[in-house]
């Protein structure tokens, strides 16, 4: 049995839920997202106060390889605080703690912390294909078991999405693919 830091039971990571990728006229619309919104809603009871929001947000000044990724898409080469940015609101889900990254994977000592140090999380989110994939691969390589929740992902498409979920399901059993009705019956212990 694995050493479990923090309090009991896994957090809930929700990934990106953001105006940029919900909204219809945004170059980043992620199709789906409603449903992905909708499967974060049933999640989130089970989980209380162990939940984690992150958001994507452009750096103040790209450099590297991020300075031709925002030639690209210069529309979202904004301040953090452009409503852009801004999450969705979520039932159930207010006052959690949120961290905000230039990158696409979440994971990292901020994210830790956040999780008060657990060793298990749960990720929903956007998009499958991109953050919740980086997330999900560095968090596993630090030795934290993932679930992802599949029904509660989604991607840029649907081909995207189900190759995301096949890639990760590659890294079991640190990467585990799941659904959200099996996550809820987990952390409650009884039927979603």
């Amino acid at each position: 049995m694995s050493e479990t830091r923090g309090p009991a039971g896994p957090w809930l990571v929700v990934i990106d839920m953001q105006r940029i990728f919900g909204q219809p006229e945004s170059a980043w619309f992620t199709p789906r997202f409603a449903e992905a919104a909708a499967g974060i809603e049933r999640l989130a009871p089970a989980f209380g106060r162990r939940i984690v929001r992150t958001r994507f947000v452009a750096p103040e000044t790209p450099e590297d390889a991020w300075v031709p990724y925002y030639d690209l898409w210069p529309f979202a080469l904004v301040p953090t605080d452009d409503p852009l940015y801004d999450l969705v609101p979520s039932a159930g889900i207010v006052g959690n703690p949120v961290v905000s990254a230039t990158t696409f994977g979440k994971w990292g000592p901020e994210l830790d912390r956040a999780i008060e140090g657990s060793r298990e999380i749960v990720l929903a989110g956007v998009s499958t294909d991109c953050c919740v994939l980086s997330t999900a691969l560095a968090a596993a390589d630090a030795g934290v078991h993932v679930r992802v929740a599949a029904d509660a992902c989604a991607g840029l498409s649907d081909l995207d999405h189900q190759r995301a979920l096949d890639a990760m399901a590659l890294y079991a059993p640190l990467i585990e693919i799941t659904a959200v009705a099996a996550v809820v019956d987990a952390v409650t212990g009884s039927s979603a």
